[in-house]
């Protein structure tokens, strides 16, 4: 109450993401981004149109089982904002983990979007995508970043790679096979692609910060070996990437400017930011770079 015992009218409510969308849009954050009609590098964009969409966002489920309650809320969310703000909305499977995706749970998802009346065909475009679509690009980056100095095959067991992280309070050591050269890495990268090794013999990782304050900074892992059949890819595979490697690959192939995750991401930001950077150094992606919300 005020001291002239009325009450004190509420603040308007207030949408810190539609904040953020106002306020790129109207610095014109996103304006020369191109687009090539489909996803794809920045080789691929470069000699598109300007992007017709003024914003894009994604619905990114995991095909491992049926959309529940809560998911509504990021569907609508999603849709809602590419239709408030002339843009596009992505659906948009995160298929990275072969042992428990099937096509029945894509189907449902695919049933249950509609059902909730949103649509990712718009103005020609049909932007339904999934993750193992893109693996070969995601290899060709792995490598990248393994000739760069940015990442290196580990070879210690699970429970190594564990009691050398460390804690929230206390640095993790660095691996015994953190300093290996490229060109081994390299050699056998390839040949965890080539089925030569059984599942976790080797794991490839970023090379970052053992000792930073943010856990996920501490050489993340990034491709492990999985010897599965894909529902969408089959046996092409035995390598597979970990998701907090695929999704910001993902949404910067697909030109995403907006993309909106829940709160348990926020300390998987920075990698998010750490890899698309690393990847538009080399001239992989194209700039500007997609932005994590939570």
């Amino acid at each position: 109450m005020s001291k002239d015992n009325h009450a004190t009218a509420p603040a308007p409510a207030a949408n810190f993401i539609k904040n953020i969308v106002e306020a790129d849009l109207a610095a014109g954050k996103h304006a020369q981004r191109r687009w090539a009609g489909q996803p794809g590098t920045a080789a691929d964009h470069a000699a598109a149109p300007l992007d017709t969409a003024k914003i894009r966002t994604r619905f990114p489920p995991e095909p491992n089982g049926y959309l529940h309650f809560g998911h509504a809320k990021s569907i609508l969310l999603n849709f809602g904002l590419a239709e408030q703000y002339g843009g596009r909305c992505h659906l948009r499977f995160d298929d990275t983990n072969p042992e428990k995706e099937e096509q029945e749970y894509v189907d449902s998802i695919v049933d249950a979007v509609k059902w909730l009346g949103c649509s990712w065909e718009k103005e020609g475009e049909k932007n339904l995508y999934y993750a193992s679509n893109y693996f070969d690009w995601m290899v060709e980056f792995a490598e990248y970043l393994i000739e760069a100095g940015h990442a290196y095959v580990d070879s210690q067991s699970a429970d190594e790679m564990r009691a050398n992280r460390g804690t929230l309070k206390e640095p993790g050591k660095d691996s015994p096979y953190r300093n290996r050269s490229a060109a081994e890495s390299m050699d056998l990268f390839k040949r965890m692609q080539k089925g030569e090794f059984p599942d976790g013999a080797h794991i490839l990782r970023a090379k970052i910060d053992m000792a930073s304050p943010n856990i996920n900074l501490r050489d993340p892992a990034i491709y492990r070996i999985r010897h599965a059949t894909h529902h969408n890819t089959g046996d092409k595979w035995c390598v597979y990437p970990m998701y907090t490697f695929a999704h910001p690959i993902e949404d910067a192939l697909e030109n995403i400017t907006h993309s909106i995750c829940t709160l348990e991401f926020e300390d998987q930001r920075p990698f998010y930011d750490w890899l698309l950077e690393r990847l538009a150094e080399g001239g992989k992606l194209q700039r500007p770079l997609p932005q994590q919300i939570e």
